[in-house]
């Protein structure tokens, strides 16, 4: 079982709920400072911090597993460092990759009906996309490959895969090894989300084939001012 599920940090966590829902995710976990909501494919988790906090409007890399243990021998016998790791809020992976890269595997709940599958009333055509940035785009696919993620696209500047229970994982060539930004794909018409977005009040522009949304962090100035939505071209895998 492997899952993308980034956590974005806040401290505008209601404007961060009513934009995610005008795009279509449903909250299946509601702890007040720590809610997770289910896109069509892929899971974010949003937690709430004080203003001008580190984490302030960052997005942190990481995936949902359904065994720690079995995801941390598999993914070591495939050639990267997995460890587990016990922190107050619970048990996860450490997985250590060659480009410097450092990243957690979180234990998945299932679903009410045992399945691994995400909320069926959120919008099937969206997915979460789970970024890291890295000098050496080669090394954190290889490192992706190794737990379980199944590549879509590569070159020289990013490379994409696919998770088996939902979102996509995305490395992009940077100058130097960190967390990426929030971004989703959506495979579908941008046009009637735009619509939906706006009806929501939520301020969004489309520009060749990208839905950019205004990202309630800019405020503070430490954000980028937008979200990016890219329209799938072709079948999602």
């Amino acid at each position: 079982m492997l899952r993308a599920r980034p956590i974005h940090y806040t401290s505008r966590p209601r404007q961060w709920a009513a934009l995610l829902e005008a795009l279509g995710l449903v909250m299946p976990v509601d702890d007040g400072d720590w809610q997770e909501f289910d896109a069509g494919s892929g899971r974010l988790a949003l937690g709430s911090v004080v203003h001008g906090h580190a984490l302030d409007g960052s997005t942190v890399f990481s995936v949902e597993v359904g065994d720690l243990e079995e995801f941390a021998r598999r993914t070591e016998e495939d050639g990267t460092q997995a460890e587990l790791h016990e922190a107050s809020e619970g048990p996860s992976v450490r997985v250590s990759t060659d480009d410097g890269f450092e990243f957690f595997a979180f234990p998945a709940q299932r679903a009410a009906d045992g399945t691994w599958a995400t909320s069926g009333e959120a919008d099937q055509a969206l997915s979460v996309v789970a970024t890291w940035v890295s000098p050496f785009v080669g090394l954190a696919g290889s490192a992706l490959r190794n737990i379980g993620a199944r590549p879509r696209t590569e070159d020289d500047e990013s490379a994409t895969f696919t998770t088996k229970n939902g979102g996509i994982l995305r490395v992009i060539h940077g100058a130097d090894t960190s967390n990426g930004d929030l971004a989703f794909e959506y495979d579908g018409e941008l046009e009637p989300l735009l619509a939906r977005l706006r009806t929501a009040d939520v301020e969004a522009r489309i520009s060749e084939d990208v839905l950019y949304v205004a990202n309630p962090d800019a405020v503070s100035g430490a954000a980028p001012a937008s979200i990016a939505i890219e329209k799938v071209t072709g079948s999602r895998p």
